[in-house]
């Protein structure tokens, strides 16, 4: 259903990207319930506040009540603040614009439930966040898994594929975004930072602390569809979104399908999160940064040139003072459906932990890993990615790359920009044979067959990639 929109809201949400979202002028801090507008000040979350709409209708973004066609299931609508709710199988429900589960709240989600979202541009988009110290309670099962998806999917509650929509429909809402207060490592500042995704302001979007053992609640069987609306340049929402999430929090049989950003991203935290698949987004599949110290297990990476995939990980280490997270990606299979995504991997600024046990299938393009230098030389290599590898500290093992290249064809060391005049760093063939010479000792094997990576028995009967046949 096309729903009417505010032109007035609409105007803010598009002045906002090039006015308070992409400078520093506004220092306005703003209550975990208000958003910031176009002159940067303080407006309600909620513009619908005191108006309920009948069973079997929905509330529109211009506080209208109107009747959906939903195949006579129910449609409940939110928007705002939530609190110590259950969300039931027997309703769908529309998230209109921030939806928040606010600190010392719990939002629970029975099995089989769908939820909606419109598809209001800009810094209005729709998202479902988690703020710190609230939890998500969204306990799927094989049979009934959670639904996040767009209000243009005309999908009905026991459906699991839409009927109207496929990996080539995205950015119609914007994500989930979870928040915790594990410790994390940014760079403007080690106790908390702003999460991407959300407008600055929004102090419900904090996350980062000093509790690794944080408890966000419970998130199995869970699958978001057709998200990554863009609020600004360069600022995207994620399918998920971890920020500073703690190992207390259970992850597990989650899924990302047709994401215009990052399927999965991890922003420090220590979560371990179980069985994990991302399918034919537009950027990277699983992506990691600020000191995330946590493990990912049996993960499945699905790309394609057709939907303009990007990297299937892209890494990045600590960017603040706290610099003893290492990440473990134990088990996964990653595939290039066509030869036409990008990378394979992409190991960036100050990479460190464990990847093992992956199988890279299909790709035309390796895995980078990035040396910086001196600037006075450009040739002397100073602490990065590549300097980890060496050290220790980064490790790739027991790992294939599934065709007929040999193993100094799957690593390729690159300079960073660090030289005046933007230019890479140099990188010599002494450092590219230093890399390959460790990636040949750790029992990393060339294979015509895959033998290795992820259980694909973990994601039959639930999920939209293995009832699309993509598996």
């Amino acid at each position: 259903m096309n729903l009417i929109k505010i032109p007035f809201l609409l105007l803010i949400g598009l002045l906002f990207i090039t006015s308070c979202g992409d400078d520093d002028e506004c220092t306005t801090v703003c209550d975990s319930d208000q958003i910031l507008d176009i002159n940067c000040i303080c407006q309600d979350v909620d513009p619908c506040a005191g108006i309920t709409c009948a069973a079997g209708e929905i509330l529109t973004a211009d506080c209208d009540c109107v009747t959906e066609n939903t195949g006579g299931i129910p449609v409940v609508s939110k928007s705002g603040i939530v609190c110590d709710e259950t969300w039931t199988k027997d309703n769908i429900y529309v998230l209109q614009g921030k939806v928040v589960v606010k600190e010392g709240c719990t939002l629970t989600i029975e099995p089989g439930t769908i939820i909606k979202a419109e598809d209001d541009p800009g810094t209005l988009a729709s998202a479902l966040v988690v703020a710190r110290g609230a939890q998500l309670i969204a306990e799927g099962t094989e049979n009934e898994p959670i639904i996040f998806t767009s209000i243009t999917d005309l999908i009905q509650p026991g459906s699991i594929i839409s009927p109207n929509l496929d990996e080539f429909d995205n950015k119609l809402w914007g994500g989930v975004i979870i928040l915790g207060r594990a410790p994390i490592s940014a760079g403007d500042g080690d106790g908390e930072a702003l999460i991407e995704g959300l407008p600055a302001g929004e102090t419900f979007g904090l996350y980062g602390g000093d509790d690794p053992e944080d408890n966000s609640g419970i998130i199995k069987y869970v699958s978001v569809r057709h998200g990554g609306i863009s609020i600004g340049a360069d600022n995207e929402i994620n399918g998920i979104t971890l920020g500073g999430v703690g190992r207390g929090t259970v992850v597990e049989n989650i899924e990302v399908v047709a994401n215009l950003d990052d399927g999965v991203e991890w922003f420090g935290g220590t979560v371990n999160v179980k069985n994990v698949i991302v399918a034919y987004g537009e950027d990277d599949g699983l992506d990691i940064d600020q000191n995330y110290a946590g493990t990912i297990s049996n993960a499945i990476v699905i790309t394609s040139g057709a939907t303009s995939g990007d990297n299937a990980f892209e890494i990045d280490g600590p960017e603040g003072s706290l610099t003893d997270g290492f990440f473990t990606i134990d088990g996964a299979t990653v595939i290039d459906k066509d030869g036409g995504a990008d990378t394979a991997a992409d190991l960036k600024s100050k990479t460190q932990g464990i990847i093992k046990n992956v199988s890279w299938r299909g790709f035309t393009d390796n895995v980078k890993m990035r040396s910086s230098c001196e600037e006075s030389d450009c040739i002397t290599v100073k602490s990065d990615t590549y300097q980890n590898y060496l050290d220790g500290k980064l490790s790739i093992q027991n790992c294939e790359w599934v065709g007929t290249a040999t193993v100094a064809d799957w690593l390729t060391v690159y300079g960073d920009k660090d030289c005046p005049g933007d230019v890479a760093c140099t990188i010599s063939t002494a450092q590219q044979d230093a890399a390959i010479n460790i990636l040949d000792s750790e029992n990393n094997t060339i294979s015509n067959t895959p033998t290795k990576g992820a259980d694909i028995n973990a994601f039959m009967g639930w999920s939209w990639v293995a009832n699309t046949g993509n598996l």
